[in-house]
């Protein structure tokens, strides 16, 4: 089995920790809310939001991707870390056996937050991805999804 190891940076202006109840805390409301147009649902099928909870997010109808499970493997509201992995989703099952997302959200000096991305691929025996499609294509995907969320807050700065 093969490892693939990404890293991105995404820059957002919204607090890190009201980013971090966003992207971490509140995904299930916030999210379907905030890309209706993407998101279809979000709901915990196993736990209770902590460690080893298991979250199905249903996709719109159209989109490449239909559905996706995450389980939590780590959450750390003091310290503005998380870390979740795509267990199952409609898109290379025949290739990928998980991929795991780490996060880290820090403050930036005007105000806004940085969210600092580890994306970690485990590649099924000999099989084959495409390391700059992944970075280009999902980089781009988690940047939208980051501005969408920035919009939203800056829209609703009460939320």
């Amino acid at each position: 089995m093969g490892v693939i190891t990404l890293k991105n940076e995404f820059a957002v202006a919204v607090a890190p920790a009201k980013l971090f109840k966003a992207y971490c805390l509140e995904t299930d409301t916030l999210l379907p809310k905030i890309l209706p147009e993407h998101i279809k649902s979000s709901e915990i099928t196993e736990g209770n939001g902590g460690l080893g909870t298991i979250r199905k997010i249903t996709f719109a109808e159209g989109k490449d991707l239909s559905y996706a499970k995450q389980k939590i493997e780590a959450i750390d509201e003091e310290n503005l870390t998380s870390s979740f992995s795509l267990i199952e989703a409609n898109v290379w099952k025949d290739a990928v056996e998980k991929v795991t997302y780490e996060h880290k959200f820090v403050a930036t000096p005007e105000g806004g937050s940085i969210c600092k991305r580890t994306s970690t691929y485990y590649i099924k025996g000999d099989a084959e991805i495409n390391k700059d499609q992944i970075k280009d294509v999902y980089g781009r995907k988690t940047a939208g999804l980051f501005k969408a969320i920035e919009a939203y807050f800056l829209a609703n700065p009460d939320a």
